[in-house]
């Protein structure tokens, strides 16, 4: 799961980068090949939402070339200050039985000083759940991305 850990965080990453800017992300497919090579599609569909759901689908489903992929799309959670935005990643690791986590990154949208807050794991379903080693790997995973993670750590508000 640690793999399917950082390929979230990478993924993650990118998000924040697309929504620093004030857009609502498109619901974006990531994966990783046995070949250690990432991919990338973009759900674009009439509706944010049905891009969610199609990439809830697409996880569900899973690919036959894939080891682990990431759904990341923008949303709410709801924390003690109420309802705030953000980016929600599901991230699922395929094999002889599959694993799952997800994690939101909380954020301020760029109409109200763009922001990044700590990322809250929500449900994480592997065999290890220790969240130590998976936390980890998010991060690594988002600092591989190195152009996003410039956006990430510039913007970093840590008091969420």
């Amino acid at each position: 799961m640690i793999d399917t850990a950082r390929l979230a965080g990478f993924f993650a990453a990118h998000g924040v980068w697309c929504v620093s800017e004030g857009e609502t992300l498109i619901p974006l497919l990531g994966y990783q090949h046995a070949d250690g090579e990432y991919g990338m599609d973009r759900l674009m569909f009439d509706d944010f939402a049905e891009g969610a759901r199609a990439g809830q689908d697409a996880l569900a489903d899973g690919d036959p070339s894939w080891v682990g992929a990431v759904l990341v799309a923008d949303g709410y959670i709801h924390l003690e200050q109420g309802k705030t935005d953000a980016l929600i990643i599901e991230a699922v690791q395929y094999g002889p039985y599959r694993q799952s986590m997800q994690v939101a990154v909380p954020y301020r949208p760029a109409d109200h000083g763009f922001a990044v807050h700590k990322p809250k794991f929500m449900d994480i379903d592997c065999d290890d759940p220790n969240l130590g080693p998976l936390a980890e790997a998010f991060f690594v995973g988002a600092a591989s991305h190195t152009e996003a993670n410039a956006v990430w750590e510039a913007h970093l508000d840590e008091s969420i």
